[in-house]
């Protein structure tokens, strides 16, 4: 007799969830139910009068942000400039000012001479225009070396600005790879000295995740409140990025409605036991690469679907490499087969196809033929997934990871091959980089495709937060259900 999959209160422990079991006779995983089941059908995080109110206090704090923008693009402070672009694209209010904001750049960009002795301001330049698709040379560290040739500061906030920006480093950037390496040792040895608590908390970040990595909401909520805690934080700005986060919010929320009556609907009619039930964690991936809310009606996706068949051979071939005991010789021969069936690529292309008219077909066929940045981002969702997840899986029936795999090439232990295919994660991350400066494809494209390694990134960063889904309640429930 088959198990009831119940609905759940998100405030009951996973702990406390049954597992579903299947009535087929067979061994295959166990999975818990979802956390949120129907939540979303009646949570509202403000009344439809709160929000109206926002709108209108949102509208009017808009337009004097612009003016900041404005003013600080006509004036010579290099650093004025590049502060406020960074501020505002952390907060996630950067996409209502995206022609101010690249005009700024570009200026930047094109005032060859127009750099900075100022370590910090040097490397708030090289990191937000590489980010935008434009070639920096790496060589502009070099003046800043000192007698023993290392690059780094006294000053912790110029230590993290100079680590996030060395992040930016494409294959070969030697000197990137020695700024990160060093900065590294610094920043983790004064996190456990007597650094005062908010630069702990900024430092603990920073060394998790370097700032080209970061989910853009789940980052935008966190900095909002840090920005609030600094002594030069701007109120206009912080008012107008509170209003938007909860505008956009509220938005989530009627998606996450919509999405939940028919879900329910498709469960009524469809036998899903063998998968994990996890609508909201899934369009919390989805949102992760597309955020903006002015995209959330692009919801024409037929044309991924004739892909299909290329994810389907290779599970076919993975099914086959788990009934014939079958290790891969090496990592490259494995992520030959195994990267199509992360779906990284085909979860890209979804997300180019949601942009509506800003994609062409040819960017979508350019997507599916996995150029140097998709191949990145499926590497990194490749790798990141079987890092976390193998000891769990290989209790099961299942086919071999890329761990076992690194394992038999080099004869080490799990620990030992996990630390290798880190170094891989790692390459991947400068081709993905690579990718953006390369500008095959618009950078507002390029972006969207990063964006799924940042998530993906972001959910395999400790364990599998999608199959154990309540260690994404907290960050899933500052996004969905409180307001800031």
């Amino acid at each position: 007799m088959a198990a009831t999959i119940t609905v759940c209160n998100p405030d009951i422990p996973a702990s406390q969830f049954p597992e579903v079991e299947l009535d087929d006779g067979q061994s295959r995983r166990q999975y818990t139910p979802s956390l949120w089941g129907e939540f979303f059908l009646t949570h509202e995080p403000c009344t439809p009068s709160e929000l109206l109110s926002m709108k209108e206090k949102a509208e009017a704090k808009k337009e004097e942000v612009r003016r900041i923008v404005l003013d600080a693009a006509a004036s010579d402070d290099l650093a004025q400039k590049l502060d406020l672009v960074d501020v505002l694209q952390r907060l996630g209010v950067a996409y209502h000012y995206k022609e101010e904001i690249d005009d700024v750049l570009r200026a930047v960009y094109d005032d060859k001479l127009g750099g900075s002795d100022d370590l910090y301001v040097t490397s708030l330049r090289f990191y937000l225009l590489r980010k935008h698709g434009y070639a920096v040379p790496s060589d502009v560290f070099v003046k800043f070396r000192d007698e023993e040739g290392n690059i780094s500061s006294n000053d912790v906030n110029i230590m993290m600005m100079l680590y996030d920006a060395a992040h930016m480093r494409i294959t070969g950037e030697d000197l990137l790879d020695d700024i990160i390496t060093l900065n590294k040792s610094r920043l983790q040895y004064l996190a456990e000295t007597n650094l005062e608590t908010d630069h702990v908390e900024e430092v603990r970040v920073t060394l998790e995740t370097p700032r080209f990595r970061r989910v853009e909401r789940v980052e935008a909520r966190r900095f909002i409140s840090a920005y609030e805690k600094t002594v030069a934080h701007d109120d206009t700005i912080l008012d107008f990025a509170k209003l938007d986060y909860n505008i956009v919010q509220a938005l989530y929320c009627q998606e996450l409605k919509q999405l939940t009556i028919w879900w329910k609907d498709f469960k009524s009619r469809t036998d899903m036991r063998f998968a994990r039930d996890r609508m909201v964690e899934m369009y919390f991936w989805m949102m992760g690469l597309v955020s903006e809310p002015f995209y959330s009606r692009e919801q024409d996706l037929y044309y991924c679907l004739g892909k299909v068949t290329h994810v389907a051979k290779s599970y076919h071939a993975e099914v086959k490499w788990r009934d014939d005991q079958y290790i891969p010789t090496n990592v490259e021969e494995h992520l030959q087969i195994s990267m199509p069936s992360i779906v990284a690529m085909q979860t890209a292309n979804a997300a180019l196809v949601s942009l509506g008219d800003v994609t062409s077909r040819e960017a979508v066929e350019w997507a599916f033929n996995f150029p140097k940045i998709v191949r990145g981002v499926a590497i990194v969702a490749r790798i990141s997934n079987d890092i976390v997840s193998h000891e769990r899986e290989q209790a099961s029936d299942h086919m071999a990871s890329t761990v076992q795999t690194c394992m038999k090439q080099y004869g080490i232990t799990a620990e030992e091959a996990t630390e290798k295919l880190r170094v891989h994660v790692e390459k991947a991350w400068m081709e993905i980089v690579q990718g953006c400066l390369d500008q095959q494809y618009s950078i507002v494209l390029l972006e969207k495709v990063v964006n799924c390694a940042r998530t993906i990134d972001f959910i395999y960063k400790r364990e599998d937060a999608y199959t154990s889904s309540s260690k994404l309640k907290d960050t899933i429930t500052s996004l969905y259900v409180k307001l800031v």
